[in-house]
């Protein structure tokens, strides 16, 4: 991109943000009226005339709906960039610049008419050498090097709006333009979005309800990847309506298992992503955006949703923090009285009605874009679970959400027990305690192999009472261990887990019959000291 015509962008993208904000500043001082152009659709408009940059920047900044009003969330979704297709020359200089081979070499054939055509990228369909058919994904020539250019632009922009209201430092901008060009540049790179194909078509190769299309081979560069075609029609489609109640049960599950189990979740499962092949599978389609969830996040989400249900005002504050969300002092008061209405607001609706997304972002508009920061692991998270739950009622109405969220996520959700259950946070955190027990004891040896331990201590005539507090210590450990013993029987004894004698699991037995053991021994050994 030459001089001239980064000062032509300059000018234009200036012109068009400026303009923006000054004709949004005499709507709000009542010198103009925006019941012609509400302001979230102008916005949008004044997005999309500015290009494919501003497009995918919008389509990103809808995600921070713990920032924006709905409208603005809703005109953002509906961002598209209207752009034609450009010349199949240019499609098969990038596919042979890409893999060093002709085209020929490559495909029996490849059809000059694009399937589809996209800001980004366009799709062509083709046929390989074995016989098999393919799509064949092309990014558009130049937008890597318009993205930068534009980016740049951006961050002048924003930081002599800064400069003139200082008081927008607040929300951070900068920081949300930083994470919006990042996530942006990770889907420019085709290499990202195969290495996610791949990771999905293992996870659900042998499943018998969903299906990924999987990678051709080696066949993939940063601006082209060739991809198995798939068959089928979207899950909107009117011809699935007699399956709706089955579709919704698999899509539930099949993120239930991304969100808990695999820690790596689709996030972009609007209906134009799904499609239906003949034998009912689900097919997921387009992984340019993709979320993912540590062990430590996804049991504090589990923490959340439980403590949602239970409707626990101090649990919720605990998992709001345990989540990363807090990005400001927290008036935890405040804040949990805030929880409360919100759970209170929805124990007054019928389970069926509940929408767990809808109530987390409640949650999340607390902090009104000042104490509240949501990671983008959950900002993704928050639209995955949005479009989800949008596309299982509208296949099944009648869907109990709750039900499917919560009483088949699978054993760590089960400890919940049932709603109004007052033992649930003890059960959780015995569980998740338990389950952290190895490996923090694991770094503390480690701790003490690495630095080492040594206490030296001098004394005359404390022999008794070191020996005193010796007894009380081991006292002390041996009551720990036969707590946690009660504990994990209990928790085998409730889950059924491992072999079972009669209809009484062995391990949970064998668990008992220790603790009680260890119990009888701490009895007698405060008989003996009394």
């Amino acid at each position: 991109m030459t001089a001239v015509h980064i000062v032509i962008r300059l000018v234009q993208i200036n012109r068009a943000l400026w303009g923006f904000l000054l004709w949004w500043s005499l709507v709000r001082v009542g010198l103009l009226s925006a019941r012609t152009s509400p302001a979230a659709q102008r916005f949008a408009v004044t997005l999309e005339q500015l290009g494919t940059t501003f497009v995918k920047l919008g389509q990103g900044l809808s995600l921070h709906r713990e920032l924006l009003p709905d409208d603005y969330v809703a005109a953002l979704q509906k961002l598209h960039d209207n752009v034609a297709a450009f010349p199949f020359e240019q499609v098969a200089a990038e596919v042979e610049a890409s893999f060093g081979r002709p085209l020929t070499e490559l495909f029996l054939r490849i059809e000059p008419q694009p399937l589809a055509a996209g800001s980004i990228a366009q799709v062509h369909r083709a046929t390989l050498t074995d016989g098999r058919v393919v799509i064949v994904k092309v990014r558009r020539p130049g937008i890597r090097r318009q993205v930068n250019e534009d980016i740049r632009i951006l961050r002048w922009f924003l930081k002599s709006v800064l400069w003139l209201s200082p008081a927008l430092r607040a929300v951070r901008p900068m920081e949300i333009v930083d994470g919006l060009a990042q996530n942006l540049h990770k889907e420019l790179d085709f290499r990202e979005e195969a290495h996610s194909i791949a990771r999905f078509a293992e996870i659900f190769h042998e499943s018998p309800t969903v299906y990924v299309p999987r990678v051709v081979g080696e066949l993939y560069t940063e601006w082209v990847v060739v991809q198995d075609l798939s068959p089928g029609r979207r899950i909107d489609d009117a011809a699935f309506l007699h399956q709706g109640e089955q579709l919704a049960a698999n899509l539930v599950e099949a993120y239930l298992r991304q969100f808990f189990v695999e820690g790596v979740f689709h996030g972009d499962p609007h209906p134009g992503n799904l499609f239906v092949l003949e034998d009912g599978r689900i097919c997921f389609h387009d992984f340019g955006l993709v979320g993912f969830l540590d062990r430590r996040t996804r049991m504090a989400l589990i923490a959340f949703m439980m403590a949602f249900v239970q409707q626990d005002g101090d649990w919720l504050v605990d998992a709001y923090l345990d989540l990363g969300m807090l990005g400001g002092k927290l008036d935890r008061d405040e804040f949990r009285a805030g929880m409360e209405e919100v759970v209170q607001d929805y124990g007054r609706k019928p389970l069926s009605d509940w929408s767990f997304g809808e109530a987390f972002l409640r949650i999340a508009r607390m902090g009104h874009g000042r104490n509240v920061r949501l990671p983008q692991p959950l900002l993704v998270l928050l639209r995955a679970v949005f479009l989800m739950e949008s596309t299982v009622r509208r296949l099944d109405p009648r869907f109990n959400l709750m039900e499917g969220l919560f009483a088949k996520a699978g054993a760590m959700l089960e400890t919940a027990g049932g709603v109004g259950d007052p033992g649930a946070r003890f059960k959780y955190e015995a569980f998740v305690s338990l389950h952290q027990l190895p490996s923090d004891l694991s770094r503390a040896l480690h701790g003490i192999r690495s630095r080492g331990m040594e206490v030296s201590v001098a004394h005359r005539g404390l022999e008794p009472l070191q020996e005193e507090i010796g007894r009380s210590s081991r006292r002390v450990a041996l009551a720990l261990v036969t707590l946690g013993l009660y504990i994990a029987a209990s928790l085998l004894m409730q889950h059924s887990l491992g072999p079972r004698w009669g209809e009484v699991p062995v391990l949970a037995g064998l668990g008992y019959a220790l603790a009680l053991w260890l119990s009888w021994r701490l009895v007698r050994e405060f008989g003996e000291r009394s």
